[in-house]
């Protein structure tokens, strides 16, 4: 029945406002069919002794109810609203465009504050929707403006369910409810229209609705959510088994994900909020960001904030603002902040990366507890105190130079990534080599090795390692002095993502 459908939460939001009686709602949002679905569905939930009627307006058809035609003599926005004050009966009336009204006429917003008296307490309620804000002086006290967020996942289930039902009878018969919310969840941050293209093209992948599909429809998602170029998704994955070493950061996320996957049960001070890894570049900072979405099954996303001070967005401050709330409606997810120092500090207070600061660190504290930040930093000494106090991430993390086991693990890893069997090698004779080496560098000895012994058109042996590793020069010895700031400054500012070794 359709009681027991989950209220989503723009239902809710717009059922709460109408039952504390307020006639006038200015709705902004993109999508008109989806405003129109919730002021439906608004109307058969509301708690009312008498029947809801919904009417629609527009500037091209005039006033009608749902199922009935429009009569074209309301089509004059002062015949609209003199039509909602002579109504009888108890309704929402869902007015399309009408901030152009309001824009251009001084009788039309007097007529709108009329109908603000007459409709009040008389369960009529009036709803503009505009994909602008547009609300004049005079009737800016009598109306509540009210942004339509993204679907939630309540939202996305029943839409998926209704979509569903139009296709084949062996796709819907097929289609279980554990796909319907695992498309779901993989819709979030999307509108309607959006989640209907990428169900489109996720079907069009195979015959039916299931993890096969699920590929073809985070495609879609990506590029849809791509094309903002502030946010980018990152469909890349990778174990926790493929970064080497780094057990401290390890443990760490195993406690913190039981945490975060009870987090509907636990009070927002438990709730993990998120990580900032600090450390040399080269050291599997960024690797260890994807492992987390990875280990946390959720999608990743990252924030550019190259682009957001590129200016092409919009002014800065508005458009980090605009990416941070487009997140919280793709929660549950892992939000990536790369080179967090070059884009977040507190050095020009009142200037315009100030006040990104500051919001930050609000938002840092009050987002949603789906929402687990990952943030990366070289320049460590450019973070302000009040970045990584306790209270705005969870733990501040060092990410040093490999220490020996964990470059022989490295070695592994990369090698058997690339198909090399290394039963026979003994990586151990290689450290001789790579002392002060990041992972960075072990990667490029092993490309270099395989390319080597690729041209050469015979398998890669141990003494192509040792001949790449002889003449590299590592970034520890080039950048010495660089290299030694990070870590005096690191030392007793952060933990330490491997453990110390044992001094023999």
């Amino acid at each position: 029945m359709k009681s027991q459908v989950p209220e989503s939460r723009a239902v809710k939001m717009l059922r709460e406002v109408f039952e504390s009686g307020r006639p006038l709602t200015y709705l902004r949002c993109t999508e008109e069919q989806r405003a129109a679905r919730v002021l439906g569905e608004v109307s058969r939930r509301l708690s009312t002794s008498v029947p809801m009627s919904l009417w629609t307006w527009s500037l091209t058809e005039g006033m009608h109810r749902d199922g009935q035609a429009a009569d074209a003599s309301t089509r004059d926005p002062r015949t609209a609203l003199d039509f909602i004050i002579a109504c009888k009966d108890a309704g929402i009336f869902h007015l399309k465009d009408f901030h152009e009204p309001l824009r251009d006429s001084a009788e039309i917003r007097r007529r709108l504050r009329d109908v603000h008296e007459s409709c009040l307490d008389q369960h009529k309620f009036v709803v503009i929707t505009s994909p602008v804000r547009f609300i004049p002086e005079e009737v800016e006290r009598s109306v509540l403006f009210v942004e339509l967020r993204s679907p939630d996942f309540a939202e996305l289930v029943e839409f998926l369910r209704e979509e569903t039902q139009r296709m084949s009878p062996v796709t819907r018969n097929n289609t279980s409810e554990d796909v319907l919310h695992q498309f779901a969840r993989a819709l979030l941050g999307l509108t309607l229209d959006e989640a209907r293209y990428a169900l489109r093209r996720a079907l069009a992948a195979g015959n039916e609705l299931g993890p096969e599909s699920l590929p073809a429809l985070l495609e879609e998602k990506r590029l849809l959510v791509n094309r903002s170029g502030v946010i980018e998704f990152i469909a890349e994955a990778n174990d926790l088994e493929e970064v080497g070493g780094l057990e401290g950061l390890k443990k760490w996320l195993l406690e913190r994900r039981k945490l975060f996957q009870m987090r509907e049960s636990l009070s927002m001070e438990i709730v993990p909020k998120g990580v900032l890894i600090m450390g040399i570049p080269g050291c599997g900072k960024s690797l260890s960001v994807k492992a987390i979405a990875n280990y946390f099954k959720l999608p990743l996303y990252r924030v550019d904030m190259i682009e957001i001070f590129s200016g092409r967005h919009g002014k800065p401050e508005g458009a980090f603002v605009e990416a941070c709330k487009m997140m919280e409606d793709m929660a549950p997810a892992v939000l990536w902040f790369d080179e967090i120092e070059m884009g977040i500090t507190s050095t020009d207070s009142g200037g315009e990366q100030g006040r990104i600061f500051a919001f930050f660190l609000t938002w840092m504290q009050e987002k949603a507890r789906g929402l687990f930040v990952a943030a990366t930093a070289n320049r460590i000494d450019l973070l302000p105190a009040e970045m990584i106090r306790k209270g705005r991430f969870d733990e501040v993390f060092f990410v040093d130079l490999p220490q020996e086991d964990e470059q022989i693990e490295i070695f592994r890893i990369h090698l058997g990534r690339r198909g090399v069997n290394v039963s026979g090698f003994k990586l151990e004779q290689l450290i001789k080599f790579t002392s002060g080496w990041t992972g960075a560098e072990i990667e490029q000895c092993v490309i270099s090795a395989l390319t080597t012994a690729h041209l050469a058109d015979r398998e890669l042996t141990e003494q192509d390692l040792i001949s790449v590793a002889a003449k590299l020069v590592p970034l520890s010895r080039t950048m010495k002095e660089q290299i030694n700031h990070i870590r005096g400054w690191a030392f007793d500012r952060a933990v330490r993502a491997s453990p110390q070794p044992v001094r023999r």
